[in-house]
């Protein structure tokens, strides 16, 4: 069904006198040095919001009109400077999201209405937590969000969606009157529990940085550190061994091998790959040190990859801790030309754990869904996204809806937690 093209006001009104509210239809047009300036100054930065990887988004031809991604870049002015920048999206569908509002699209469709175009505040197919408001303070950051909604009404979009948001967006977003949603994600933490006498403790217990993978494997329970060695193993007596590079030692031809997988795993699903191979030549020669990349190898001969990106950790971690100033890693992308039993879960999972305890990397987000990570040792967090709907109506169901899924989020979470894989007593 045809949708209703967005046609943006020229010149949305400000949040405030005081403020200049500058709307702009294409991310080469914000300096770049100030965006990753105010992204570099937030608590929770990732690469994936660097003005490099947007436009490279944009300018490959993978977050487009054409593909149902209108890029519209909203920053926030005080005295002539940049104070508060965040990236939207104005959307005719809801592919590459990860957080499903398919069912909400369906309910405006019975009633006769129009969901889309609808807006989203996210990084285009990547479901990574971190920054999406960049602002230098929290006044900032909600009057960037009031003008964001502002600019959402005048447009007549159906709502708006901020995805995968920092805690301090989060704060901003309840405080101008959107709606919490949170869902479950499994992220691996570079440290042995402090105390795993109970499972809800080991997630964050600071504990110390594991020393090596079989340091690693001894935190956990004996039946997870079996099941691990089993399938390395298995991958092993295959044949395949690993070889990895990160940022410039990535060759020209690894990178074409990694496209050729990529590209392989969407296909093998029916879908097109949502990023282009120029966006990957892009991220070689922009962003080469955000990536690291796990070759899996048999006689010489490659036969699958996994791609991971690696950023810099919270701000604000406390100080003295295992996190502070240390590296994030994201697991992204994987695919194989041969199959290997097990093979997936060392290429995604134990050779970039591994790769992660050599260079200290502080944590390992492994990205959306998949309750088998836990057995990995990736342990399940709360993420959580926050929803604006203009029609009352709607607004006020979704809202019930909400309450009564995150009842069933939280006690999900108790599920999991209660069947932590690390050891119940010390030693």
């Amino acid at each position: 069904m045809p949708h209703r093209p967005v046609t943006p006001p020229a010149r949305p009104a400000p949040a405030r006198p005081d403020y200049t509210l500058r709307i702009d239809a294409d991310p080469a047009q914000v300096d770049a040095a100030a965006w990753d300036a105010l992204l570099a100054a937030q608590p929770h930065p990732t690469p994936f919001l660097r003005h490099a990887y947007l436009a490279a988004l944009h300018d490959s031809g993978s977050a487009t009109p054409a593909t149902g991604w209108t890029p519209v870049v909203f920053t926030l002015w005080l005295d002539a400077e940049l104070h508060a920048a965040c990236a939207l999206y104005a959307k005719p569908h809801s592919y590459g999201e990860y957080v499903f509002d398919w069912a909400w699209a369906d309910a405006y469709a019975r009633h006769g209405l129009e969901y889309y175009p609808k807006a989203v505040v996210a990084v285009p197919f990547t479901p990574v937590p971190g920054a999406r408001l960049l602002a230098r303070s929290a006044p900032d950051r909600l009057a960037l969000l009031q003008g964001v909604l502002a600019w959402c009404e005048e447009s007549g979009l159906s709502s708006l969606h901020l995805l995968f948001g920092a805690q301090e967006d989060l704060e901003a977003a309840q405080a101008a009157g959107l709606m919490l949603r949170h869902t479950v994600q499994f992220h691996w933490k570079n440290h042995a529990p402090a105390a795993p006498a109970h499972a809800a403790e080991t997630a964050d217990a600071p504990g110390r940085t594991f020393s090596d993978f079989d340091d690693f494997l001894a935190s956990l329970s004996q039946d997870k550190r079996k099941k691990i060695r089993q399938e390395r193993r298995r991958v092993a007596e295959a044949g395949v061994g690993f070889r990895w590079a990160r940022g410039a030692d990535i060759a020209p031809a690894d990178w074409d091998f990694f496209y050729r997988c990529y590209e392989r795993t969407y296909l093998e699903h029916g879908n097109p790959p949502y990023l282009t191979r120029d966006f990957f030549h892009r991220m070689e020669r922009d962003m080469p040190e955000a990536w690291v990349l796990f070759i899996a190898e048999r006689e010489g001969t490659p036969i699958a990859c996994s791609l991971i990106g690696v950023g810099p950790g919270a701000a604000n971690a406390e100080e003295g801790s295992p996190s502070a100033g240390a590296e994030v890693a994201f697991g992204r992308y994987w695919g194989a030309i041969e199959r290997v039993d097990c093979l997936h879960f060392e290429a995604c999972y134990y050779q970039p754990i591994a790769w992660c305890i050599a260079h200290g990397v502080q944590r390992f987000e492994g990205g959306a869904q998949g309750e088998h990570k836990m057995a990995r040792a990736l342990l399940p967090v709360q993420t959580s996204s926050a929803h604006w709907l203009a029609h009352p109506a709607f607004a006020e169901a979704v809202d019930r809806f909400l309450e009564r899924e995150g009842e069933g989020v939280s006690n999900y979470l108790e599920h999991l937690q209660a069947r932590s894989p690390f050891r119940r007593e010390p030693g």
